[in-house]
């Protein structure tokens, strides 16, 4: 069943100078308020062992913890520039490495665990518990941003789509060299008719960040998304995929588990493993129809493939159903834990 991707606009509002208010900043805003949320009710019914209103600090430092690893993954493997100290931040255009920001988040948690005194384990598995929505927020993003699409399908897969941002639909527009994102979003508008050549003249760039010049008028005929539709293959929307595995079906799993064991939970760590489990299996079967990272790739192994077979994505997850069956196995044998009272850190 093919669809129509919609083009929205990466930007919500157009601010003055560099910074907009952007749909991928906002999502993850969106979930670290829902994130805050349920950290306040697991303390409440004593499963976090802090104090309720002490919550707001754990989430700065997963906040933190989040943008530093997944930057930091991000510039390892994917874009040296954000190395900058300035760029880094940056994070409504977009580029983090989840691996990474989870990587983040377990150093974040090993020092607050350390400074306050609490139970490593048992804030890993207030973290599972709370995280899902977020992915789903930051996966949708992802879409509207037309980054991180799956494989190419026929018309016939499911939710086969043509994304005007596919690199053959922007070599058609003449704008794949591009090195101003935002002059590109807007080319994009005007392809699809969402705004005229004329509305955002005055924002397209003459010169790239890449010193070259910029022919806006030779490029303006050629930006008509109907006429080079044709000419851009069908792929996977696989951001709506993970957002709806490893983000709302996952954090149902999680839910129905904290539900169903109470009032003997698991074990510390069981929840963090059931979410590193289920995670890492959703993430190993969606890379099937999630299009190869470029990096990896070459022409005799266009699937780009880096450890016995598999991608660097189901590389990674493979460690964490390992890691993640052990930890709840543990849960599992240690159900008879008591649940710690809150603390007064």
């Amino acid at each position: 069943m093919k669809l129509e991707f919609p083009t929205w606009d990466p930007v919500l509002f157009d601010l003055p100078g560099a910074i907009d208010v952007r749909w991928y900043g906002l999502m993850y805003i969106a979930g670290f308020l829902v994130a805050g949320w349920i950290l306040k009710r697991l303390a409440r019914d004593r499963f976090l062992p802090m104090a309720a209103e002490h919550t707001g600090d754990l989430l700065v430092w997963m906040l933190f913890g989040v943008i530093l690893g997944g930057r930091i993954g991000y510039a390892l493997f994917y874009d040296r520039g954000l190395a900058d100290p300035i760029r880094i931040f940056e994070i409504w255009k977009g580029g983090m490495s989840f691996h990474g920001g989870l990587l983040g988040v377990c150093v974040a948690f090993v020092l607050f665990a350390w400074k306050h005194k609490l139970p490593l384990l048992r804030l890993g598995d207030a973290a599972a518990l709370c995280v899902t929505p977020g992915i789903a927020f930051v996966r949708f993003a992802n879409f509207i941003n037309g980054e991180l699409y799956g494989r190419v399908t026929e018309a016939s897969g499911l939710l086969a789509m043509r994304f005007t941002t596919d690199s053959a639909a922007l070599r058609e527009f003449g704008i794949a060299g591009l090195g101003d994102p935002r002059s590109k979003e807007l080319a994009l508008q005007v392809a699809t008719g969402h705004r005229t050549f004329e509305s955002v003249a005055d924002r397209l760039v003459t010169q790239d960040g890449l010193g070259r010049s910029v022919d806006w008028e030779s490029i303006r005929p050629r930006l008509d998304w109907a006429a080079v539709q044709d000419q851009v293959p069908y792929r996977y929307p696989s951001q709506l995929f993970e957002g709806l595995a490893e983000g709302l079906l996952l954090g149902l799993v999680l839910y129905v588990a904290y539900r169903l064991f109470r009032p003997r939970h698991l074990g510390a760590g069981g929840y963090g493993g059931l979410f590193l489990l289920g995670y890492g299996v959703a993430r190993f079967g969606l890379e099937y129809v999630r299009q190869p990272d470029s990096q990896f790739t070459s022409s005799d192994d266009p699937i780009g493939t880096v450890f016995l077979g598999m991608t660097m994505g189901q590389t990674l997850s493979s460690v964490m159903i390992v890691t993640g069956a052990l930890f709840l196995a543990r849960g599992f044998s240690r159900r008879s834990e008591p649940v710690a009272a809150p603390s007064a850190a």
